[in-house]
């Protein structure tokens, strides 16, 4: 391995991490490997222990390293893993559908079991404006209003990591469902698209039922999945 050579602009955390990852890609250190001491790295960089220890830091985030207690730091990989909000982007929309019912049933249950006067305040509104949506605006802004009315029951159920996993959903979602939208005339089979369902389940959650919720939007989500499935068939 060559030393650094003269500092440029990048900082040397990220001079030492790209070094690193490229004689991993390359196979200087194969998987199994177990990488030398930060001692004898940061002399190879040409730069300080702490410089290494954070380079490695930063790879094995990006899930190249695993430390071993007593052992070492070891290559597990030669490829950064995808991040989840990659893989997302890159998911089928009927895919992504079936997680999504499986996880808003859950989430529907559990808002009705713990939802506060302040999240049923907040899925009012947003029914409202998914009411209004319907009746006046266009498929993307009615898709950001049905999806609003989602998040809002998914965040009543106070589980910090499903409204983020919900989150991290809500773009491919809103693309798949606009799309959906302009291949089926949803509003000709459905003038309200979906309201009184979308009404009952916000009434069962209001109502503390977690099995009339988790069945309330299971149907409904399970009905746009078959249209879904079809359209993409």
């Amino acid at each position: 391995m060559t030393s650094l050579g003269p500092l440029s602009r990048s900082p040397l955390v990220d001079q030492a991490t790209r070094l690193l990852r490229e004689q991993i890609a390359g196979g200087h250190w194969p998987v199994g490997t177990r990488l030398p001491g930060e001692t004898t790295l940061a002399k190879e960089l040409g730069v300080g222990r702490s410089t290494v220890r954070e380079a490695i830091r930063a790879l094995s985030g990006a899930g190249l390293l695993a430390a071993r207690q007593g052992s070492g730091v070891y290559v597990i990989a030669t490829e950064p893993a995808e991040d989840w909000p990659a893989r997302l982007r890159r998911a089928a929309v009927v895919d992504l559908y079936e997680v999504r019912t499986m996880v808003e049933v859950r989430a529907a249950r559990i808002a009705a079991a713990r939802r506060t006067d302040d999240d049923l305040d907040a899925m009012d509104l947003a029914l409202a404006r998914r009411r209004r949506a319907a009746r006046e605006a266009g498929d993307a802004e009615f898709v950001d209003a049905d999806i609003a009315l989602h998040t809002a029951v998914v965040a009543a159920g106070g589980n910090p990591l499903l409204t983020d996993l919900f989150a991290d959903f809500a773009p491919v979602l809103r693309r798949g469902l606009i799309d959906l939208m302009a291949l089926v005339d949803l509003r000709a089979h459905d003038p309200a698209l979906g309201d009184d369902a979308h009404a009952a389940l916000v009434e069962a959650v209001r109502a503390g039922d977690p099995d009339r919720a988790g069945q309330i939007i299971e149907r409904e989500l399970e009905g746009t999945l078959r249209l879904l499935r079809r359209e993409s068939s």
